[in-house]
């Protein structure tokens, strides 16, 4: 039985070292988070301000 052990670890490594399971993709976040949304709200919101502004005068 250690000796099966011992070659199934091994396989198990070798299929690591080949084709890794691990997929950096599936760990990082896609498109922008939070503060970015925040960020062009203000900024849409400071450009009507601006436009606004312009208009009346």
């Amino acid at each position: 039985m250690s000796f099966l052990n011992t070659f199934v670890s091994y396989a198990i490594a070798i299929r690591e070292f080949v084709a890794p399971s691990y997929r950096p993709e599936r760990h990082y976040m896609r498109g922008p988070g939070p503060a970015c949304a925040r960020r062009v709200h203000a900024a849409i919101e400071t450009r009507t301000t601006i436009k606004a502004q312009v208009s009346f005068q």
